[in-house]
């Protein structure tokens, strides 16, 4: 926790005295109140943080966030240093992610919160600490379990309230149902409706980004869509994922025979509140970049690596 604050409040100095920032674009950007922006700015001085210049990954770091900001429209953009050589670096990922998700309950804005489900995610709500804040809501964003109705590995709403103590609201239905008439009657039902209400109101969002691979996305590999399924959404152009919606490179959304029948909001649902996305790894720049390109996404979390890959030239097929 001591680490992170520190790490806090490089970026704050950086905002405030290389961005030239102020105090309360410094704490909106990082997403605390005003008085630990002030906190944060004060003890990076005492501390001999701040001097002619700020230098080593974190500046590099911040130099990636403002350009991703940039280049993608982001209200704000969290970068993690390079720690490892992992495809998928879920540690980096999920410590930002969970340092991100306890400065929201803090600041206590957002009553409402929306979760998606994924490895990332999960990774988040590992590294999390524990909170209180039972007055704050967490709700699904989308169907938790299988066609088999085997719960999903890597749903986070109860492991989320296990470190928060605040109230969850689950959708205990499959990712996916058999037809578009299927989803239409669930969704009318006393209960589930309520909760899609709830996901309607929310005014934070917080998902992953997932990849169009039949074989090594989280939706195919957890069983929640069907290989089959993922090659048509790639044949009709399908790059990047983000909760059960596909676009394709140019942000476009792709609608398959699957989009009715997936248990998920509405793309003009989701143009509503704050949508930010934790996502990075070798595999996911082009996903990433797609779901970017839609302007869907207020906030991106992800890692160096993958920042540098997302604002450089798009690799030839």
């Amino acid at each position: 926790m001591a680490e992170d604050d520190a790490s806090l409040a490089a970026r704050a100095a950086w905002l405030h005295h290389v961005g030239r920032l102020t105090q309360g674009e410094v704490a909106t950007r990082l997403n605390v109140p005003n008085v630990k922006a002030h906190r944060l700015i004060a003890r990076a001085g005492r501390e001999g943080m701040v001097r002619v210049f700020v230098d080593g990954e974190i500046a590099n770091c911040l130099q990636l966030e403002q350009q991703l900001c940039r280049a993608y429209g982001l209200g704000f953009c969290e970068v993690a240093p390079n720690v490892d050589d992992d495809p998928l670096p879920l540690r980096s990922l999920g410590v930002l992610g969970a340092r991100y998700l306890r400065l929201i309950c803090e600041k206590g804005e957002d009553a409402v919160i929306g979760i998606g489900h994924g490895r990332t995610l999960a990774a988040c709500v590992e590294h999390l600490p524990r909170i209180d804040a039972p007055r704050l809501k967490f709700v699904s964003l989308l169907g938790g379990f299988t066609r088999r109705f085997a719960a999903n590995p890597f749903d986070v709403i109860n492991r989320i309230v296990e470190r928060t103590s605040a109230e969850a609201y689950v959708l205990p239905v499959p990712f996916a149902l058999n037809s578009a008439e299927d989803r239409a009657v669930l969704m009318a039902q006393r209960g589930i409706a309520d909760v899609f209400a709830l996901a309607r109101s929310a005014t934070l969002r917080f998902a992953g980004i997932g990849i169009v691979d039949g074989h090594a996305a989280s939706l195919a590999t957890s069983g929640m869509i069907e290989p089959a399924e993922f090659d048509e959404v790639a044949r009709a152009g399908g790059c990047g994922e983000i909760l059960g919606h596909f676009f394709d490179e140019r942000g476009r959304p792709v609608e398959t025979e699957l989009s009715p029948r997936i248990a998920a909001l509405d793309l003009d649902d989701l143009r509503s509140g704050k949508l930010v996305a934790v996502a990075g790894g070798t595999a996911k720049p082009d996903a990433i970049r797609a779901v970017l390109s839609s302007g869907l996404l207020h906030g991106l979390l992800t890692d160096e690596r993958t920042a540098t890959a997302l604002l450089g030239p798009k690799p030839k097929t």
